[in-house]
Order: C-alpha cells, then structure tokens, then sequence
C-alpha cells in the first residue's frame, strides 16, 4: 500500500469516527515519540498540537512563532511514525486565503488528515491566553473556502475554529461557526466556552461534528467524555495533555537528580530501558540491520 493510499484509509477513517455524540478522545502531541505514546496506550486519533510544537521545539509560547516547513516537517515524522488518523493544528493558515491554500496542500502531502484553521489574526495566541483579537467573518469564510478547494482527496477533513467567544461573546462565536460550516467545514470547533452552560449550547445551537477542547488550567470546565458526547460532541480534544504530563515528570526527575546527584529512590519513576526501545520500535530497525547487513545476527 503506498502512502497516499493508507493516507486515504486514514481520512476515511476519521470520517467515520467523528460523529456527533461520539465523544472520542484525541489527546495531542508535538513529536513523534508522544504520538507513538499516545497509539501505544490504545488511543485511535491524535492531534498534531501547534502548542506542543512550539513548546516543546522551541522552547516557546503558542503565539505563532513556529512556520509552516518546520510544521510539515513534524508532521512527516509523526505520519511516519504512526498508523492513527492525524489532525493538524495549522494555526490562522499562514496568511491570506492563498496562503491557506498553499498550506493545506503542503499539510496533506505530509499526512495530515484533517487540518484546523483559526480566526484570529496573525500572529495567533492559545486560545485560552488573553489578549485574542479575530478576523471577519467574510475573511475566514473565504480561507475555509480555499482549504476545501485546495485539498486533493475530498475525505480530508477540514475544522473550523473560532476564537471569538472571547472577543465578541458567545452569540457571535456560534453565528461564526454557522457560516463557517455553510462555507464547507467539516466540523467545527468553539473555542474556550466559560461554563458548563455554554459548553451544552454549542452542539445544541450549532448542528454538525464539533469538538471541545479541555486545557487543564484553562478557561473551559474539564468534564468526562461521556458527559460531553451526551451534549453531542464528536470529539474531546486533550492538546495539551501529554506535554504537561511529561513536563511535570522531567522537572521532578532532574529536580531529584540536583538535589541528590542520584536517581536513586525514583526508578519507579523512570521507563525502563526495554520499554524504551520498544516505544521507538528498535526491533523493526534492528531487523532492517540484519537485512541489509549492518548488524550480525
């Protein structure tokens, strides 16, 4: 099977995953090691998350410092490295509508699956920072337009975003996600509701594939999935979990090694060696070796 083919397999098997009140969980990653974590754990989607990118690669906040070669360039190796449908988090598009345009092409030819586009203004922040401002309505609805025109197999889905329930208040977010959906999105994606209310009116007032977003920290109330795919979300996004996970181990465990100049009395804590390997699929490697005669038997 070539790339482009399971790639295909892939969008079609998103497609019918996202359903409203489907509830599935897609935790995020910004490297190829934790999105082999995330499929060895037995999840069945995962986001490339543009945070986790510029956190993790550049040492940086969300506020659009990473490009769209670097972008690619981690979506690649993430497609490489792993066999789940892919959504990838492409900011505001890089630019005007033939930018986004450009980017999806380029996206699509890295791996992605389906591909999120925001309304905020260049440069973007996370969407649960403050300080946001967006762009009209007319002008993203020509840049979801250019992304469903720009994309080579139909199946590839694309999300809108809208950052104006901070801006502009919750009547003008759900409008915004109206018109995005007529311009052709395939799901769509409130961001940052404030409450448990708001969280319920979103799917109910806006029909169609929608996703919520829970930051851990953020402005969103973190329910359970079910309780969300009861008020009819397809997915629930963890973007950031995975990052803020390995971000708290790496603080204790080099915490530990200063303070002590010893792991000792935190191996617990560490994976194991085989485990490691295992994780970054050293036997297939290993077997290439042997093939091609680069390792002994």
């Amino acid at each position: 099977m070539t790339r482009t083919t399971a790639n295909a397999v892939l969008n079609q098997r998103l497609r019918e995953l996202l359903q409203p009140g489907a509830g599935q969980l897609m935790p995020g990653a910004g490297n190829a090691l934790t999105a082999r974590i995330i499929e060895a754990t037995g999840h069945q989607m995962l986001m490339v998350s543009g945070a986790a990118v510029a956190n993790s690669n550049l040492g940086a906040p969300d506020i659009g410092l990473t490009s769209l070669p670097e972008l690619a360039s981690h979506v690649g190796a993430i497609r490489d490295a792993v066999n789940l449908p892919l959504l990838v988090d492409a900011d505001t598009g890089f630019g005007n509508p033939i930018n986004v345009h450009h980017t999806v092409r380029v996206l699509e030819r890295a791996g992605a699956n389906a591909i999120m586009l925001e309304d905020q203004e260049f440069p973007k922040r996370c969407g649960h920072f403050e300080g946001k401002s967006v762009i009209s309505t007319a002008e993203m609805v020509q840049k979801i337009k250019a992304a469903v025109d720009a994309r080579e197999d139909e199946r590839l889905m694309i999300l809108a975003r809208t950052d104006a329930r901070a801006v502009e208040g919750l009547q003008a977010a759900l409008d915004r996600a109206r018109a995005y959906r007529e311009a052709g999105a395939d799901f769509l994606f409130v961001e940052a509701p404030l409450d448990v209310a708001e969280m319920a009116e979103i799917p109910r007032a806006v029909p169609g594939i929608h996703v919520c977003n829970l930051v851990v920290g953020g402005k969103t109330p973190v329910l359970a999935r079910e309780e969300l795919a009861r008020m009819g979300y397809a997915v629930v996004l963890y973007a950031n979990l995975a990052l803020q996970a390995s971000m708290l181990a790496m603080q204790r465990a080099l915490s530990h090694l200063h303070d002590t100049g010893t792991v000792a009395g935190i191996e617990d804590q560490l994976i194991g060696f085989r485990e490691r390997q295992q994780l970054v699929d050293a036997d297939h490697y290993n077997a290439l070796a042997r093939r091609y005669g680069t390792l002994e038997a």
